[in-house]
């Protein structure tokens, strides 16, 4: 069975289940290994930010920052997972602001999906260009409630869209979800949004990979954040940033 299809055959309260489990819970672990002595700043490109400037990876994550960063910082994310919102709220701004824009650390986002919500809002941030990746997946953590509360409001219609053919069923999942009007009022037209979330073979390939991560890396919740190589049992920017300023971010 693909992936997608065994993603859909959760219903709408396995799926809000999968919303609290998706956060992962790990506390400090051990991470003398990256101790290292302070790096200087890294000038971005002439008339450039380090902030502004994205590169997919051949992971097919959103490289935010200096590619040749010393410090290569990755998060998996649900984009149904609360502890993953906390941490765009919280966590996003200081860690851009602070550390990737002196080039020194470079956060890559990756998919760890989670149930059908989390796939369709997974496509549509992917749907326009690079740069609107990490901004569109900020602004949809923000709204997490709101999305729930429509799915919650409109339950037949999510659970009838897995019975729906694979060109159909992640627009049902997005109409039900009132995701097509939310991304259309920030830049990503409705038509523009049908057409990615029609093409059932993209649709896939986001799960597919996600899949494949998590049983080469073991991955078991989200956020999970991985600094050059190594997986950290911190979950949250408070527990983060020590680690990034030991590692030289400072």
């Amino acid at each position: 069975m693909k992936l997608s299809r065994r993603i859909l055959s959760a219903s709408l309260a396995t799926t809000l289940a999968l919303t609290l489990a998706a956060c992962n819970g790990a506390e400090d672990a051990e991470t003398a290994s990256l101790d290292g002595e302070p790096i200087a700043a890294i000038e971005a490109p002439e008339g450039q930010s380090w902030t502004d400037i994205v590169t997919v990876t051949e992971a097919d994550g959103y490289l935010i920052g200096n590619p040749d960063a010393p410090l290569k910082l990755i998060e998996y994310a649900s984009h149904t997972c609360g502890g993953c919102a906390y941490f765009s709220e919280n966590g996003a701004p200081p860690l851009k602001e602070n550390y990737v824009s002196t080039g020194v650390v470079s956060l890559e986002l990756r998919n760890l999906v989670r149930d059908p919500i989390d796939l369709t809002i997974a496509t549509l941030v992917r749907c326009g260009q690079p740069e609107n990746m990490e901004p569109l997946s900020s602004q949809a953590w923000t709204a997490l409630n709101d999305i729930f509360a429509n799915v919650n409001q409109n339950g037949a219609a999510f659970e009838a869209a897995s019975s729906l053919p694979e060109d159909q069923r992640f627009v049902a999942i997005a109409e039900a979800a009132g995701l097509i009007d939310f991304f259309a009022a920030r830049g990503l037209s409705s038509d523009q949004a049908r057409t990615c979330l029609a093409d059932a073979d993209a649709v896939q390939a986001i799960a597919t990979r996600s899949q494949e991560q998590v049983n080469e890396l073991g991955l078991t919740g989200t956020p999970t954040f991985i600094l050059n190589g190594q997986t950290l049992n911190v979950n949250q920017w408070e527990g983060l940033e020590p680690i990034l300023q030991r590692a030289g971010a400072r």
